[in-house]
């Protein structure tokens, strides 16, 4: 079982830092600050952090650098990532994993920090979330309650959190193969997810629960990177799959056009139900303001008979 760590409390040192993108307002780090210290957290920003490099927050060995010191710090009890964008995968040859193993703390985010959840689950055996990060929600004063009451749960109750959709009243779930499964919680952005397919930091979806969303993307593009993982036999053997909610993932020109579009659900359908396994869409997580905290490596169960995703087991310990 992957190593779980230790709960958040009030008082706690949170570190905070930019693995991949640099937040595009300099006040950024200012106000993530600022709502950690009204949360009642100790925040400590990485020596690095207002670095620039390019379209990176700083250089590969700066940024991998800030990673280590926040693991290293026996002060620090978790680590919020401020946002994604592109540049984590780059970090994973130059990370310590023996020394990410022996200090095991909580670690948060999502989009492009995916391969840092890969690379954690693959090479340190450590459990880290999959949720809403600084500048993305959490500095942002129209957050939904929703979003929080699950960062909260999942992170400072060692308990089973349940439901991923408590408080949830949206109308975007849809069972498209019933079923219930069972097993490890794992995924985050498929684009990365892809992009991991044949290195060492990819992980296996196999008698596991699969979760997965993406930004930006029209359906043609989901269907290339449902067909790569088809190709490549990953989804065989999956135990369900667990859609988020793909913010603008839609075909623009489709109503214009003369030729036939497929529309995300179509994808879905045609793509993941001959794998005869549950099948869940538009639970809230994601790029959107509904952005529920997941345990990659966490135990989960897939209801498609009603729709719902449930943690099963205490996230920390």
């Amino acid at each position: 079982m992957p190593i779980r760590p230790v709960r958040l409390l009030p008082g706690d040192v949170v570190g905070i830092i930019a693995p991949a993108s640099a937040p595009p307002a300099p006040d950024a780090f200012d106000r993530s600050v600022a709502v950690l210290e009204a949360l009642g957290f100790k925040p400590k920003l990485a020596p690095n952090v207002r670095r620039r490099c390019g379209f990176l927050a700083g250089s590969d060995r700066e940024r991998a650098g800030d990673l280590m010191k926040m693991f290293s710090d026996r002060r620090v009890k978790a680590i919020f990532c401020v946002r994604g964008g592109y540049g984590t995968a780059r970090l994973l040859p130059l990370l310590d994993y023996a020394i990410i193993k022996a200090n095991p703390k909580i670690f948060i985010g999502y989009s492009d920090i995916t391969s840092l959840h890969c690379a954690f689950l693959r090479k340190a055996n450590l459990l880290s979330f999959h949720g809403p990060m600084l500048n993305s929600e959490l500095i942002k004063p129209e957050l939904p309650r929703f979003t929080w009451e699950s960062f909260l749960r999942t992170l400072m109750v060692a308990d089973a959190p349940g439901s991923i959709c408590q408080g949830y009243n949206g109308k975007t779930l849809k069972s498209l193969r019933g079923g219930v499964a069972s097993g490890m919680l794992v995924g985050g952005n498929i684009s990365l997810l892809c992009a991991a397919l044949g290195t060492p930091y990819e992980i296996s979806f196999k008698n596991r629960i699969l979760f997965f969303e993406d930004l930006d993307e029209v359906p043609y593009r989901f269907d290339r990177m449902l067909t790569q993982l088809l190709n490549a036999g990953r989804l065989q053997g999956v135990a369900g799959i667990a859609i988020g909610i793909n913010a603008r993932c839609f075909d623009p020109k489709a109503k214009k056009s003369k030729e036939y579009r497929q529309t995300m659900e179509d994808v879905f359908r045609e793509r993941l139900l001959p794998l005869k396994v549950p099948v869940v869409m538009g639970l809230p997580f994601g790029h959107v303001p509904h952005n529920a905290t997941l345990p990659v490596g966490g135990q989960a169960t897939l209801d498609s008979n009603n729709g719902d995703l449930i943690i099963t087991e205490a996230a920390v310990r």
